[in-house]
Formats: structure tokens, C-alpha cells, sequence
């Protein structure tokens, strides 16, 4: 099998590994954006029980499948998912599974780029926004470099002399990316989030301190404090816990945040040792990730927001989306900071960027390893092949950037639906094709802990139905809307070509790794590793 030497150094660096791959810009922005829209406090109630019901069973599960390809040579999640599921049909299902991380890469290290480029600019001077102007002129000044930044007024505007700073940003974060996947796992992509957690961590605690000490920065505005501020995230909405889409954007929120039904666990998984640990090195990881949402995340972003905007300013920020949260309300509380702001908005951005870039890693990995698996090809050769396709969806992204609308397309369709549906069929086929009770024993196979009974029967017939209700619930309501959306703007319609065109290469791809695998005598429809 091609690849088959490659592995992980340390136990340490897979899970750091897998944690910055979940670690990412949906605990910085897209958690406490969510929370604060869906009743707050209340919030972490659906939000726990998606984390126990399905974000660490069905991550449990993908550790599993993952190391138990890996026990013969299968790394990519169509020949593993088709080992588990026994069969073509899941086989091909296991494509979204590479899929997912390839199409989100393409406008993924766009945004990584706005994270780098806002970093240099805060590092020599900020964004352009004047500390002595009121709060609606920071607000327009922030807005207006936003828009500039990320092309939002009209397609191809990047392209003219006046956006070179994000063309050269973006070509400077896209060849990073390259350098560590192109020097693979161990000597790449562990080596670089080995030093990059710990750095994100230092500047977040770095970050949420100054903001936990801003006590009341205004006295002519006592109630725009840190406690408050606290209040408006955290003071619990009951009444939200009625509203089904609560319960659906709390499952989305783990979902997107610890990677489940990513395709990355499965793919990382499958290059450690035949008896190394899942059980807690699963349980590690996604506590890692709740450190930095719930931890960080929840308590620096709306705080510091409120302190400074209060609360119809924070309101106002919320409602405007994640991105425009984080990238033109944050800077307008930076420049309110004084002297510190700068220094705060550059470790900030750092932080993005960093969480940015332990994802973006990720995201790569799985289509080289299909490409090395199913073509025997090698990895300098699948990287540069997975670079072109990178370049391929990159330009697009810079080029149709009118109004997000290229990005928010992509990011429904590949980064949000896809990844429910490929959430349930894995669950699905490790609980009743590949077996609850085979499944139990492989993650349990050198484990340093021993996971609850009640589990097995969550993995079994819990998470399965809870995803499916969610799912089906979540296609009701957004399908038809979201479809007629497709079709709104030429960005959305090349959004949609692109995916489909993706899609193709990587079903292909597949076909002729059946047929390759075939040849050497691998009987990949149900796979029996070695004890």
C-alpha cells in the first residue's frame, strides 16, 4: 500500500493534531454567535447533549474505523467507509468524506487569508480606524476596509491594483499550507501544531484577560461592563429551547466544531499504531476544542463587544453574521482600547490565524491520501495534484466574491449539509453494517480508559436517530430556500458547478482505486485486519 510507512511521532501530536483541526474560527466567532442568538445560557443544554450524543460518539467511532483501515494500508475514507460498510454503496458514500475537507479548503484559506492580512496590519499601525472617532464613524471606517479587504462590493475587484495586499496574503498563506502538508505528517502537520496550540492558547488567555480586566471603560456608560457583558452571552433564554432550530444549530455548532463528519478524524486516524489509544486520545481531543470554544470563545468575543458597542451595538453585531462579528465589529473595540489596542487586535488575529491554519492543514490530507491510495501515486506528486485543485477553487473564491456569495454557497452545501450526511453514514454503517459490538472491542483495543456502557447504546440507536431527526429536520426547513438561493447570483451558480465538478474527479479517482486494489488482492468490500 502506498504511504503504508507514514505514521505519527507521539501520541501527543495526533491529538494536537486533530484538536487544531477542530479548533478553528467557529469557536471564536461562529459559537458565541450562535449562543447569544439561540437563548444564551440556555443554549449549552442542546449544546451538551449533541456534544455526548453525537459529537464524541460518532468522533469515538471515526478514531475507530480510522485506526482499523489503517491496520492494512487504507487511509482514505471511501476505501475505509467501504471496508466498514462492506460494500460499493459505501464505498462511494465515503467520498463525501473526502470531499467535505477539499471543497471547504477552497474558500477556507481565504478567510485563513483575511486572519493573516488583518495580523500584518494591526502589526504596523491597525486597519485604519481612528481611536478619537465616535462609534459610528469607527464602525463605517471598519466596515469600509472589510469590504475592501475581502472584495465584497463586486466580482473580480481583488484582481485590481487597489487589492494586491490580498492577493499577496492569500499567496503567502496558501504556500505555508503547501510547505508543511508537502512535508507530510509527522515531519509537516505535527511538527507545525505542536508549537502552533500552545501559541493559540497563550494568546487567547492573553486576549480574554485584558478583556476579563476592561472593568467599565466609559463611566458615562455604567452598565457597559465585563459583568453584563457576560450577562448578554451567557444569561439563559429558556423560552429558545422550544424552537426546534435552536436544537438544530446546536448540533451544527458541534458538527462544524470538532470536525465530526469532517473526514479528517477517519484519515488522521488510520496512520496510528495498530494498539495505540482512541478511547481517551478521542476524549482529549474534543476537550481541547470545548476549552478553547466554550473557554475562550464564549467569554472574549460578545464580552469585549459589549463593553465598548453595549448592548444594541452587540445586537446589532450578532445579527450581521460571524465573519462581520469578528472582522469589522472587533477592530471598531480595539481601536476603543487606547494605547493597547493594536498590540491586542495583533494577538487577536494571530490567534484566527493560527486556529485558521491548524484547519486549513487538515483539510488537504485526505484527498492526498486517496489520490497516493487509489493511483499509487507518490505523496510529492498527489500534494502538487491536490495544490492544482486548491488553485483551481482558490481563484474562484477570489475572483466571485460579491456579497460572500461564492463562499456562503459552498460553505451550506459542502461545510454544513454534506457533513450531516456524512456525520450519518458513518455512525450508521459502524453500528449495524461493521457491528456495535465488533465496533466496541476496536475502540477499546489498547485504550487507557474504559468508556461508559450507556455509549454503546448511544452509538447504536441514539446518535443515529437523533442525527437522523436532526437532519431531516434541517432539510425541510432550508432545503427548497436553499436551493432557489443556488441560483440567485453567478457566484452561487459557479459555487454549485465547482462542487459538482469536484465531486466527479474525486468519484473517479475512487473508481480506479477499486480497481487498483483490487489488483493487488485486496478484498476491500469487508476488510479483516490482522489481530
Amino acid at each position: 500500500m502506498s504511504d503504508h510507512k507514514e505514521e505519527w511521532g507521539s501520541r501527543l501530536g495526533v491529538i494536537l493534531a486533530v484538536a487544531g483541526s477542530a479548533v478553528g474560527l467557529g469557536n471564536f466567532l461562529r459559537f458565541p454567535g450562535q449562543a447569544a442568538a439561540n437563548g444564551g445560557g440556555a443554549f449549552l443544554i442542546p449544546y451538551f447533549c449533541a456534544l455526548f450524543l453525537l459529537g464524541i460518539p460518532i468522533g469515538w467511532a471515526e478514531w475507530a474505523m480510522g485506526r482499523y483501515g489503517g491496520k492494512k494500508g487504507l487511509h482514505s475514507a471511501p476505501m475505509i467507509i467501504g471496508a466498514v460498510g462492506k460494500g460499493r454503496v459505501a464505498r462511494y458514500l465515503g467520498v463525501i468524506g473526502v470531499m467535505i475537507p477539499l471543497g471547504v479548503s477552497y474558500y477556507y484559506v481565504f478567510i485563513e487569508t483575511w486572519t493573516f492580512g488583518y495580523f500584518l496590519k494591526y502589526l504596523t499601525g491597525g486597519i485604519g480606524v481612528d481611536a478619537t472617532a465616535t462609534v459610528a464613524q469607527q464602525t463605517a471606517q471598519s466596515s469600509e476596509f472589510y469590504n475592501a479587504f475581502t472584495g465584497a462590493a463586486q466580482d473580480g475587484v481583488l484582481f485590481t491594483g487597489d487589492s494586491k495586499f490580498t492577493i499577496i496574503s492569500w499567496i503567502v498563506v496558501f504556500a505555508i499550507n503547501l510547505f508543511f502538508v508537502f512535508r507530510g505528517l509527522s515531519k509537516g502537520i505535527e511538527k507545525f501544531v505542536s508549537w502552533a496550540m500552545p501559541a493559540m492558547a497563550i494568546c487567547a488567555l492573553f486576549v480574554l484577560i485584558r478583556v476579563l480586566t476592561l472593568g467599565t471603560p466609559d463611566p458615562g456608560q455604567p452598565d457597559q461592563n465585563v459583568i453584563n457583558g457576560l450577562g448578554y452571552m451567557w444569561n439563559p433564554n429558556y423560552s429558545k429551547l422550544g424552537d426546534f432550530s435552536t436544537w438544530m444549530a446546536a448540533a451544527g455548532q458541534i458538527f462544524f466544531s470538532l470536525s465530526v463528519g469532517f473526514g479528517v478524524v477517519i484519515n488522521y486516524s488510520s496512520y496510528l499504531k495498530r494498539k495505540d489509544d482512541i478511547a481517551l486520545s478521542g476524549l482529549t481531543a474534543a476537550s481541547t476544542n470545548e476549552l478553547f470554544e466554550v473557554g475562550f470563545g464564549g467569554m472574549i468575543t460578545l464580552t469585549a463587544a459589549f463593553v465598548f458597542l453595549g448592548l444594541s451595538g452587540t445586537t446589532a453585531a450578532v445579527a450581521t453574521g460571524s465573519f462581520s462579528l469578528g472582522f469589522a465589529t472587533l477592530p471598531v473595540v480595539f481601536a476603543r482600547m487606547g494605547a493597547l489596542g493594536n498590540f491586542v487586535g495583533a494577538a487577536w488575529f494571530f490567534m484566527l490565524f493560527l486556529a485558521a491554519i491548524t484547519s486549513s492543514l487538515s483539510m488537504y490530507q485526505p484527498a492526498v491520501a486517496l489520490i497516493k491510495e487509489c493511483l499509487g501515486w507518490s505523496h510529492a506528486r498527489a500534494t502538487a495534484t491536490i495544490a492544482t485543485l486548491g488553485v483551481f477553487g482558490a481563484i474562484l473564491t477570489l475572483w466571485y466574491t460579491q456579497g460572500g456569495q461564492f463562499w456562503s454557497t459552498m460553505d451550506f452545501w459542502v461545510g454544513t449539509y454534506l457533513i450531516f450526511a456524512l456525520a450519518g453514514v458513518q455512525i450508521i454503517y459502524f453500528a449495524w453494517s461493521f457491528g456495535i459490538d465488533r465496533g466496541w472491542k476496536e475502540i477499546h483495543q489498547g485504550a487507557s480508559i474504559q468508556i461508559p456502557p450507556v455509549f454503546k447504546f448511544i452509538m447504536k440507536y441514539v446518535a443515529p436517530l437523533y442525527l437522523i431527526i436532526v437532519f431531516v429536520g434541517f432539510t425541510f426547513q432550508n432545503l427548497g430556500p436553499s436551493i432557489t438561493a443556488a441560483w440567485a447570483s453567478t457566484g452561487s451558480r459557479v459555487a454549485i458547478i465547482a462542487i459538482l465538478l469536484t465531486l466527479s474527479f474525486l468519484v473517479i479517482v475512487t473508481y480506479f482505486g477499486e480497481r487498483r486494489q483490487r489488483a493487488l488482492g485486496v478484498d476491500i468490500d469487508d476488510l479483516q485486519p490482522a489481530d
